[in-house]
């Protein structure tokens, strides 16, 4: 059985071309492999999603599509793609499929988030804790991190702020996988390096993503059968709180109107939204306070979701406590106290906590990427405290959902973003 260690360091040899072209109609895309010079050999892509399928990344060389009067982004504006060796400071085990893509998903999400310094820490390609900070990137780094701190294990790190010797300090003292930043503050290198399978990668574009708002990408799926559907690339409309729209709704004859946000809560319901670009759909966030509380991802109906969401927000909240009074996760407490009355004591009197302080959820906001068919996802959001909840509109029953934030007391808060924000 220790053979199949092996699957996961022999690599996969890469057939791919140097150069890919593609035609959209009259317009042609040219597309080169990005490979490094590491350890005296040529290397691209370690592998895919999975050990066993080849990859290569391309970077866009030349071409710029203009499509229904848009133009969209240009070779000058890569961001990850142009990757160079110069970027890489330390490769660790050279990057796969995986590490590039969380890295990538990690600019998606801080590309609205340029006003502060912000983290986002991905595992799967999905966020896992985001958090930004109007004091430091190490306190952002430090809320993102403890937000879902089992899920941050193995994960990448995005920020857009240069990573100081405290951040590394910290990061040295966790483990993950990759660390993409702007620039890296001297000596903070050094504390890094002691993780010798660390990928460290350093973006300088990282520091300023506005320009990535201006213009959508080609967004191409590969279906089973070798074909393709090709979209525009999201474009978020909510880049400040007054993008918002009132959440009203009108049914026989009479209409009625949602509660505004506080500017406290339209900017927490304004940073889980542009988290929410990120996560897979559909999908439920809990932020507060410029930091997720809870990310509930990929789930069939949306209420569901929302149950998931609050049932994540509980452990995550009994791991913080069991982890700092007592130096075990959730999950090696909950173990230990099948079998020891002690430990069963501990964590009897932990969930107690957790229960009694809904995990802290009171005072949370709620986005949701899709609207919402009925109004018992957000009776659930209430039950546990959640005071403003940003959400698409449009459903049929949208004045049944305005109600039941209408009838909550105290009344809960509702805006409309004009669009889904589904990621699949």
């Amino acid at each position: 059985m220790s053979d199949l260690k092996k699957m996961y360091f022999s690599i996969v040899k890469d057939p791919f071309p140097r150069e890919i072209n593609i035609t959209v109609g009259d317009q042609e895309l040219c597309y080169k492999k990005v490979t490094w010079e590491l350890e005296g050999e040529e290397k691209g892509l370690r592998y895919g999603e999975n050990p066993d399928q080849p990859a290569a990344l391309y970077k866009l060389h030349q071409g710029r599509l203009e499509l229904g009067g848009i133009r969209f982004r240009s070779p000058k504006n890569s961001v990850l793609s142009c990757l160079g060796r110069e970027n890489i400071i330390q490769s660790g085990k050279h990057p796969g499929k995986i590490n590039l893509t969380d890295v990538d998903n990690g600019i998606n999400i801080l590309q609205y988030l340029t006003d502060r310094p912000a983290a986002v820490i991905l595992k799967h390609n999905n966020p896992c804790g985001a958090s930004w900070s109007k004091e430091s990137i190490f306190d952002a780094l430090k809320k993102a991190y403890y937000s879902d701190r089992i899920a941050a294990f193995g994960g990448t790190v995005v920020v857009n702020r240069p990573i100081d010797k405290e951040c590394a300090e910290f990061l040295n003292s966790v483990y993950i996988e990759v660390i993409a930043a702007p620039d890296y503050e001297e000596g903070s290198v050094d504390i890094l390096k002691q993780r010798k399978n660390l990928r460290i990668f350093k973006l300088p574009k990282l520091g300023d993503l506005k320009f990535l708002l201006e213009e959508p990408y080609l967004d191409i799926k590969s279906l089973v059968d070798g074909g393709i559907i090709v979209q525009f690339s999201f474009r978020n409309k909510i880049i400040s709180p007054d993008a918002f729209l009132p959440a009203e709704a009108t049914k026989d004859g009479k209409t009625i109107v949602a509660r505004k946000p506080t500017p406290k809560e339209a900017e927490d319901l304004l940073f889980a939204w542009a988290v929410e670009a990120g996560v897979t759909s559909n999908s439920i966030i809990f932020a507060k306070d410029g930091t997720t509380v809870s990310i509930g991802t990929g789930e069939q109906d949306r209420v569901g979701c929302v149950d998931l969401t609050i049932y994540k927000a509980y452990i995550k909240y009994a791991d913080r406590i069991s982890y700092k009074e007592h130096n075990l996760s959730y999950y090696e407490l909950k173990q230990k106290a099948k079998s020891d009355p002690k430990y069963k004591e501990i964590f009897d009197d932990i969930m107690d906590r957790t229960k009694k302080d809904r995990a802290g959820l009171p005072g949370s906001v709620m986005v949701s990427d899709g609207f919402f068919p009925f109004r018992d996802g957000v009776d659930l959001a209430i039950e546990q405290g959640i005071v403003a909840i940003a959400q698409p509109g449009g459903s049929l029953n949208d004045y049944e959902v305005i109600e039941a934030v209408n009838q909550a007391v105290p009344q809960v808060a509702m805006v409309f973003t004009g669009q889904r924000s589904f990621k699949h």
